[in-house]
């Protein structure tokens, strides 16, 4: 971390430039010229206080630029880092996001937050086709990418069509990569919408206040029974949502 505040030995409160304007330029300069790589942490807003011998007003200044010029990111409670591309997910496919982050080469983690045996509302019941008040797993997690928040998934599973589930250890394996090796779906169902989460969803995914998160609903079939339904919520800024197919293998409808 002293290598990275060397960059910042010639700013001036002599120049007639802005303080704000020299640290937002010596940044960009780094980033642009690839000297600070895609992830790499920055100083804290208090080491460039002390460093700098600057008011927190003017840190926070050139920070909050950068973040609106999508040249740094502002994670809540972690810092600010060096701006990545956002990851892509698929909107078609049903794909482990454990194997699509080691694939780029990054750390996969995931911390369960709650798997239980619960009475289906009105509303998850409808959506697994099952009676108001039917027994229904349901799995609560958050997935990190090196440690950082990027998916809050809300899953429920029907037990007639997958009872094992219950028991097992979501810590090592996802959710959706278990249900995978159990079945092929016949049907899926997706939606997404923009949404903003409330507290304790924005926490979880170390947001900032304001930002706004995308989310996907998924409800996955087999043997005409719904076998999950599940929401899954991304940080706006570090997710997108696409896909790429033959249209000769799909209808207009």
């Amino acid at each position: 971390m002293n290598a990275i505040l060397d960059s910042f030995d010639d700013i001036s409160k002599a120049a007639p430039e802005p303080i704000y304007q020299q640290i937002k330029k010596t940044i960009q300069r780094r980033i642009e010229s690839g000297d600070w790589v895609a992830g790499q942490k920055l100083p804290s807003e208090n080491d460039l206080v002390v460093a700098l011998d600057v008011s927190r007003m003017t840190i926070n200044r050139a920070l909050r630029e950068l973040t609106q010029q999508g040249l740094i990111k502002r994670v809540h409670g972690l810092g600010s880092f060096v701006a990545e591309a956002p990851r892509h997910a698929s909107l078609i496919e049903l794909q482990d996001i454990a194997l699509e982050i080691e694939q780029d080469g990054k750390q996969h983690s995931s911390q369960v937050l709650g798997l239980d045996t619960v009475a289906a509302s009105p509303e998850i019941a409808a959506q697994l086709e099952l009676p108001e008040g039917s027994q229904v797993y349901y799995l609560r997690a958050v997935h990190r990418q090196d440690d950082l928040p990027i998916q809050l998934e809300s899953r429920y599973v029907n037990p007639l069509a997958m009872p094992e589930f219950i028991g097992q250890d979501f810590t090592g394996v996802t959710a959706t990569a278990y249900l995978l090796q159990q079945f092929k779906p016949d049907e899926m169902e997706h939606r997404v919408r923009a949404v903003m989460p409330d507290p304790a969803e924005r926490e979880l995914l170390a947001m900032e206040d304001g930002e706004p998160c995308l989310q996907l609903t998924r409800r996955t079939w087999s043997d005409d029974q719904v076998v999950t339904y599940v929401t899954l919520t991304y940080p706006g800024n570090r997710h997108e949502l696409g896909a790429r197919y033959a249209t000769n293998e799909y209808q207009l409808r």
